[in-house]
């Protein structure tokens, strides 16, 4: 944040959100490589009393772990969830999607697609619709 304070204040609020992300991309990247080069030499100096000690976060208990069964239930609930997106009529996806993954509320995914309000309303409801009839077993 006090990059993007320091060289672009002068920028419009609306152009701050893509400016942080691309920032914030940029230092993780960077912090990777540092990372990357670090560990090059660490595994020249090893220690040997690290290979006895057990790692503490492998023995930490999962207070809110899964189990393997509810694991796997999960994946095939996203999975049928994926497809039957995929199988939503373009539009429908692209209003689902915009509105529930990317948080957008109706004015903002109605300048988006280009269209009015009502008809993202519309399409959203339809999609919804058809989301749960065809999830109905799949998903509590």
């Amino acid at each position: 944040m006090c990059k993007l304070v320091e060289k672009y204040s002068s920028r419009q609020a609306g152009d701050w959100s893509p400016l942080f992300q691309t920032i914030l991309h940029s230092r993780i990247k960077d912090w990777h490589r540092r990372s990357a080069i670090r560990n090059r030499f660490r595994v020249w100096i090893g220690r040997d009393d690290e290979k006895n000690e057990a790692d503490p976060i492998q023995t930490v208990a999962d207070e809110h772990g899964r189990s393997p069964e509810q694991h796997v239930q999960s994946e095939r609930r996203i999975n049928v969830l994926d497809q039957a997106v995929r199988d939503l009529p373009v539009r429908q996806q692209q209003v689902f999607m915009l509105r529930v993954f990317e948080g957008l509320d109706i004015a903002q995914t109605a300048q988006i697609m280009g269209c009015s309000e009502g008809s993202v309303k519309t399409h959203y409801s339809r999609a919804v619709h058809t989301l749960r009839k065809i999830l109905g077993d799949h998903w509590p």
